[in-house]
């Protein structure tokens, strides 16, 4: 069971472990919740529902649990969870935990946990598991029951949900979880007629005592319709949503009037987000003026209910672009608060006084509001500019937790500025290529911005090497994320205007002692950059790559940078091949990736795959080089001479000589073949003579 509680008194008496070692030897029970009938069981204690209503029966007797076997394993069970709880052999825990999860899938566990949660002796450890064991018996083994059990089962979770109103709070939602997984079960007849909602306003009215504890029930039911721990069947689960929808706006009431109750504000907010996926028939206008809406925008500039608010106001922002709304004009009222509202939360920002998970809320509201409204911030209108340079502070923020919440946006503007769908509305082709114009113009700045921005994101920490396995995984994903908004610039500003800016990057990492192995990580961060966007780049590009490849030799051969110097090779093999001849730089290219090859098995990979794509692409080139290229490939193949090439990159050789082979003569191709085939037959054949 989860959540357990640590230890508070002396482990069970040598005794007891005997007893519970003896116990584990046996097969649980009697009864195992997966023997189920197509048709109900039938209770041994009483002979219909009125008898047993009348009798004031339980739980237990509706599915036959007689007294004395009720007590047998209400016993067994509590010491189960002493030995779990406060045992010191950790065997015996063990054993106690897989016992213990064991039982709670056996028809016996109703009754048992029932039972226990009843008694006012009952510790903590015992609630929490009886509460999580009955909350798992609704969720999934309901139809286990006689259907004379319903009733019941409804009034002691009602009683229990009124009996833990203060508490332990854990154990009431694990009560308020059962309620409504019993509420998706069963049709709204069953509570009166006027489903579970109508039925708690009712109770809500007349006892208000219990406020807190119907409360958190209202807030937990509609986050209950997308829980699949739930065995409902479809149609009963569809029909639930429904109704629930049907209800939204006595939910909506129930929610407002508690907000008379200021210790429950932040109960409220959260009930109001949960319930605003369901209000399909309320119109952004009634929204705009209704008092929670007000509450949860004026809560946004408080610490205590940020989170809540923010919640709130991202639901309302998904409902006025969620696909049952009417159209983005009618929901006008309602947008026309909700954005002023959050931009008034852009210093927050940049305050360093707040605390860290207050900024990722606002900075997901940021980012929430660009996704949901990228159509009209593509219009390109002033208060749309104002939101565009809002989401640039956030991609600026120190932590890329929150700079890369925004790059889905990115990603959306660039799609809805360069695709031929956004500019329908304009008409023919004329006043369609007029509009892209202005708006790809309008845009430039602020990509230009977001280049400078994120290129930083890429740089290797000063304790990288001290990173685990997890650690560098997620650096590794960063630095993908961001080669994908760079390749969304390039759509806006252009492949070769991209570059430039990267170039002004490498060229001050070049200035900050990166050239003697000082300070390198701007260094590979500015070239990394580069070549990932090397296929936007033309191959014509005449005045930034003609700088950078010269510059390559001359940086150190530090692993990291000396890896991605290799990948800058192969990305821009085809500029390489196109470069003009008086640029004499293949060679020395060559020789870095010779270099990368004898370094490490990472540089070594790089090497082996940039070598690839410039025989590829340059083979023409090479046909007054075969000698040095063999040699490269016949040291690397045979392991000799500190070289670092894994089998596997070893292919990558042989097809890059093979493509050069074939540029060669038929006789010189035939030779040239006998050469790459050799060291391989070679090993071959020392290897079948071991």
């Amino acid at each position: 069971p989860s959540n357990r509680i640590p230890h508070t008194r002396a482990g069970p008496s040598l005794l007891l472990r005997f007893k519970f070692l003896l116990l584990l030897q046996k097969p649980y029970p009697p009864r195992i919740a997966g023997r189920r009938s197509s048709t109900p069981r039938k209770s041994s204690t009483v002979e219909g529902y009125s008898r047993q209503r009348a009798s004031g029966g339980t739980v237990g007797e509706e599915v036959g649990f007689g007294a004395g076997m009720e007590a047998q394993a209400t016993a067994t069970v509590k010491e189960a969870l002493a030995a779990l709880y406060h045992h010191p052999d950790d065997t015996i825990r063990t054993a106690a935990d897989r016992w213990l999860q064991k039982f709670q899938h056996t028809l016996d566990a109703w009754q048992v946990a029932d039972s226990l949660l009843h008694d006012e002796s009952s510790n903590l450890e015992t609630l929490m598991f009886c509460s999580q064991t009955l909350r798992s018996k609704v969720q999934r083994d309901f139809e286990e029951l006689p259907s004379e059990a319903f009733r019941p089962l409804q009034d002691s979770l009602y009683g229990l949900l009124k009996k833990f109103n203060k508490g332990p709070p854990k154990v009431r939602t694990q009560i308020c979880i059962a309620i409504a997984a019993l509420a998706v079960h069963v049709p709204v007849e069953d509570w009166g007629g006027g489903g579970i909602v109508n039925w708690l306003g009712d109770e809500m009215k007349s006892q208000q005592e219990f406020i807190p504890s119907f409360l958190e029930l209202l807030i937990i039911l509609p986050q209950e319709t997308s829980s699949y721990k739930i065995a409902a069947r479809p149609e009963r689960r569809n029909q639930f949503e429904n109704d629930l929808c049907s209800s939204a706006n006595v939910a909506l009431s129930l929610l407002t009037a508690c907000l008379g109750f200021d210790e429950l504000k932040e109960q409220v907010l959260e009930g109001f987000a949960s319930w605003l996926r369901f209000c399909h028939g309320i119109t952004a206008a009634t929204l705009a003026s209704h008092p929670l809406v007000h509450t949860a925008l004026s809560s946004l500039n408080t610490d205590q209910f940020l989170e809540a608010a923010v919640n709130v106001t991202s639901e309302l922002i998904h409902f006025t672009v969620s696909r049952d709304s009417c159209g983005i004009t009618e929901q006008f009222p309602l947008i026309q608060i909700l954005i002023p509202h959050v931009m008034g939360l852009k210093e927050q920002l940049k305050d360093s006084s707040k605390d860290e998970e207050d900024v990722k809320a606002i900075a997901r509201l940021f980012a929430d509001m660009g996704d949901s409204y990228v159509d009209l911030i593509a219009t390109g209108s002033g208060d749309a500019m104002q939101i565009v340079n809002a989401l640039l502070e956030v991609t600026s923020h120190s932590e890329f937790d929150i700079s890369s919440m925004t790059f889905n946006f990115w990603h959306h503007l660039k799609r809805n500025l360069t695709g031929r769908d956004s500019y329908t509305s304009c008409g023919s082709e004329v006043p369609i290529e007029a509009e892209r114009n202005r708006r790809m113009q309008l845009f430039r700045p602020p990509f230009e911005v977001l280049v400078s921005l994120v290129s930083s994101r890429v740089e290797y920490p000063e304790d990288f090497h001290t990173f685990s396995e997890e650690d560098r995984r997620d650096f590794r994903y960063a630095r993908y994320a961001v080669s994908d908004v760079l390749l969304d610039a390039t759509d806006v500003l252009g492949g070769d205007s991209t570059l430039k800016i990267l170039f002004m990057k490498l060229i001050q990492a070049c200035g900050s002692g990166a050239e003697q192995n000082q300070n390198w990580q701007p260094l590979e961060a500015a070239l990394f950059c580069i070549q990932a966007i090397a296929k936007s780049v033309s191959i014509e590009e005449k005045e930034i790559l003609p700088q950078v490849m010269p510059l390559l030799p001359r940086f150190p051969h530090q692993e990291q940078l000396l890896q991605t110097v290799c990948s800058t090779i192969g990305a821009f093999s085809k500029w390489i091949d196109a470069a003009p001849a008086e640029l004499p730089i293949l060679p020395p290219l060559v020789d870095i990736l010779n270099k990368g090859m004898s370094t490490s098995e990472d540089t070594a990979a790089a090497a082996s795959v940039a070598f690839k794509y410039i025989c590829e692409d340059c083979r023409g080139k090479f046909s007054g080089s075969l000698d040095g290229l063999f040699q490269i490939y016949h040291v690397a193949i045979s392991g000799v001479g500190g070289y670092k090439v894994s089998s596997e990159d070893s292919l990558h050789l042989v097809e890059a000589l093979s493509v050069v082979i074939t540029t060669l003569p038929q006789d010189h191709a035939r030779r040239a073949l006998e050469l790459i085939c050799m060291p391989i037959i070679n090993s071959l054949q020392v290897s079948s003579n071991l």
